[in-house]
């Protein structure tokens, strides 16, 4: 992060706590739709092998226990609702604490392994979009019955809706699937994924969610997990994988636009993961971090979910150095790098 960025992100911050009041968060509630990089346990209450609700996934985070988030600590979007303004964080729909109360906040549907592409769920057993939009739908009924009617439908347009999704659908289903990649090329599956997309907004759009963030792909040949496997023995992020990923956040943008030109009262921010992800992982001395290549858990090269677990020989002691906390999720000090990223581009989204 240059001076400038850090100058202009230290004022927002100074300014959302001017306007955080008396703890009242800057909106009524946040939800979460999306995959791994924003799962805080709803893949703990499936029959997926897509978890991380063991050590030493969790082991930054409060209390130091696993809560089924695929990190040492907390994800961007933790850092994110600390930032608007929340003492906790809006509950994983599946767990016993998505009740009464703590609903009043928003709600988080994510699952790790899901995507824009109803097939990459499936093949992880995990919450397809679809499915997380019917248990959104499920939310308002219960909402509803907690707060009332008109209470409920001030919650549901002025809250804001974050969603992240597209790098399962690349990285654990296109790129190592020959039903995909042998039929589709890189630019026409992202097309799919595109109509996907489409179709997702328009119907949050119709369950009236109004402020929508959505998170750019980041750069998925910079993950260590890709590398090792298609890197060809290089240590260095594969440019097939990246230039794949900026074609893909190119059409989300323009896509992003036409919605919210089309859709009245639609407000939707593209918030870039891809730069300030690239820029950490091909400077990590610059921006505080030790290592870019290998990741905490295990060799650093590969581990992900059940391959990074207790036993995993050769886990770093301080995770904070590293970019990379697994294979393919960043640590909690990337994180709040981003997070601080999302606070400046999103901050529209907020007043």
């Amino acid at each position: 992060m240059g001076i400038s960025q850090f100058l202009l992100t230290s004022f927002l911050l100074d300014v959302l706590v001017l306007y955080v009041v008396n703890g009242q968060p800057l909106v009524p509630a946040l939800f979460i739709f999306g995959d791994s990089v924003v799962d805080v346990g709803n893949n703990n209450h499936l029959s997926t092998i897509v978890k991380a609700n063991f050590p030493p996934y969790g082991r930054d985070f409060i209390n130091h226990r696993p809560t089924g988030r695929f990190c040492n600590g907390k994800l961007a979007s933790d850092f994110t609702a600390e930032n608007l303004g929340f003492t906790t964080y809006p509950p994983a729909y599946l767990t016993k604490k998505a009740k009464g109360n703590n609903l009043l906040i928003g709600a988080n549907f994510a699952s790790g392994s899901s995507g824009y592409y109803e097939t990459t769920a499936k093949l992880y057993d995990a919450i397809p979009l679809s499915q997380q939009l019917q248990y959104f739908k499920e939310y308002q009924k219960k909402l509803v019955g907690i707060a009332g009617k008109s209470n409920a439908s001030s919650i549901i347009s002025g809250s804001i809706y974050l969603v992240s999704a597209g790098s399962s659908d690349f990285a654990q289903n296109y790129y190592i699937n020959p039903l995909l990649y042998k039929v589709y090329t890189p630019d026409e599956f992202s097309d799919i994924l595109i109509q996907s997309y489409v179709k997702f907004i328009q119907d949050l759009y119709g369950l009236g969610a109004r402020k929508i963030g959505v998170t750019t792909l980041p750069p998925i040949g910079c993950l260590p997990a890709a590398i090792t496997l298609f890197g060809s023995d290089s240590n260095e992020c594969v440019t097939k994988f990246n230039k794949d990923a900026v074609s893909f956040n190119n059409k989300l943008n323009a896509t992003s636009q036409g919605l919210q030109n089309r859709l009245s009262g639609l407000k939707i921010v593209v918030l870039d993961i891809y730069q300030p992800l690239y820029n950490i992982v091909t400077d990590p001395a610059d921006n505080g971090f030790f290592e870019a290549r290998k990741a905490c858990c295990g060799t650093g090269l590969l581990e992900t979910s059940i391959l990074c677990n207790a036993k995993s020989v050769g886990t770093c002691a301080n995770a904070s150095e590293y970019v990379f906390w697994d294979g393919f999720h960043p640590s909690e000090a990337t994180n709040k790098i981003l997070a601080d990223d999302l606070l400046t581009s999103g901050i529209s989204l907020v007043f």
